[in-house]
């Protein structure tokens, strides 16, 4: 998206894959059994998308802070005692 709203060259995001298929990360398989449950009473308690519903329940259950410069998921994370490394 960066790339077609013209923030960044096709250079630069193939840096930028690179950089990121070199980061260990890891897919949690728990979250898929979580969507219909934790993730959705997230979603609807603090009004949240479910894409930041997801962020929310994995901070939760693994007991990390979260990032975002959004908001509205800075303000469930504080209601739902997640400490931030960034405040919005």
């Amino acid at each position: 998206m960066a790339e077609r709203r013209k923030r960044i060259d096709r250079v630069l995001r193939r840096r930028l894959s690179g950089f990121l298929r070199a980061l260990p990360i890891e897919i949690d398989v728990e979250t898929a059994s979580r969507t219909w449950n934790e993730m959705a009473a997230l979603a609807e308690r603090y009004r949240l998308t479910s894409y930041d519903a997801t962020y929310l329940e994995l901070a939760l259950r693994l007991g990390l802070p979260l990032e975002t410069t959004d908001k509205a998921l800075a303000v469930a994370a504080g209601s739902a005692g997640v400490s931030l490394l960034l405040s919005v």
